[in-house]
């Protein structure tokens, strides 16, 4: 049993043998079939939101990798998915104190793809309180306004 699996944390790892491919339209196509869902942009790209808040979108950033998507989700469920997949899930430095994962769409399989954008919808349409310091993430600064 991995140490992921020893965490109790849902680990989704794509097989090898499946073809994995899937862009935005396949996101957005999932994430229309939720209650709530707001297709909208952020930072230029496209971002799906739920009750205002975002639950996924594409990566704007310059550190990350062209075709990857940002899903929200708990550290724990980052890093056990980043332990357990790298190939598909990966963090760049300007990530790390926010509670996501980065997503190789290129990679990722299309039930795992289903699962994050269910329990990201599920994440932030609960509006469970977050710590803005977690154990070897760094903090996380709120902008002024």
């Amino acid at each position: 049993m991995s140490a992921a699996q020893n965490r109790g944390a849902a680990v989704l790892v794509c097989p090898a043998r499946v073809p994995r491919t899937a862009g935005f339209e396949n996101v957005e196509a999932i994430a229309r079939t939720l209650p709530g869902v707001e297709v909208t942009t952020a930072w230029g790209q496209p971002a799906l939101k739920v009750r205002g808040k975002m639950f996924a979108c594409l990566a704007s950033h310059k550190s990350a990798e062209q075709n990857t998507l940002v899903v929200k989700m708990d550290f724990a469920q980052r890093d056990a998915l980043i332990e357990e997949a790298p190939e598909t899930y990966y963090l760049k430095e300007h990530y790390v104190g926010y509670p996501c994962v980065l997503v190789r769409l290129s990679r990722v399989h299309p039930d795992a793809l289903r699962e994050l954008i269910l329990n990201a919808h599920r994440y932030v349409a609960a509006g469970k309180s977050r710590k803005l310091m977690q154990p070897d993430h760094g903090v996380r600064k709120r902008r002024s306004r």
